[in-house]
């Protein structure tokens, strides 16, 4: 039977070009999600954008296309985004980020994974 809650959803535009330490900071803020057991998490490349300095970032010229943009969206409990805010307040304080409420269904029964399952065969888990 399926469950369903209210949740928040949470997207952390960035770009390529952003850095922590010597990683992506978008890659560091997934690993930090997974280890906070955050109930999902996503990151979207754009092909085109801009930002606060208006600079457009595009795809159509490979050779000039300094850090295209990139989107990671967080979903979880309200109070579990909220603490996780201020990892994202602390390794990326320049960030744009948009918050909304949302409804979260998990569906059960066996076939779907857990937070702690390993996942499918292969799947990318450092």
């Amino acid at each position: 039977m399926p469950v369903t809650e209210v949740a928040t959803r949470v997207m952390v535009f960035l770009s390529e070009d952003d850095r922590v330490a010597h990683h992506g900071l978008h890659q560091a803020l997934l690993d930090r999600a997974r280890e906070d057991g955050m109930a999902g998490a996503t990151v979207w490349r754009g092909i085109e954008g801009f930002g606060a300095s208006g600079y457009f970032r595009t795809a159509r010229f490979p050779d000039a296309a300094p850090g295209l943009p990139l989107a990671l969206e967080l979903i979880d409990l309200p109070e579990r985004i909220d603490a996780f805010l201020a990892v994202v307040r602390d390794l990326a304080p320049g960030s744009f980020v948009t918050r909304e409420e949302v409804q979260m269904t998990r569906f059960g029964g066996g076939s779907g994974l857990g937070l702690d399952d390993p996942g499918p065969k292969g799947a990318h888990r450092s």
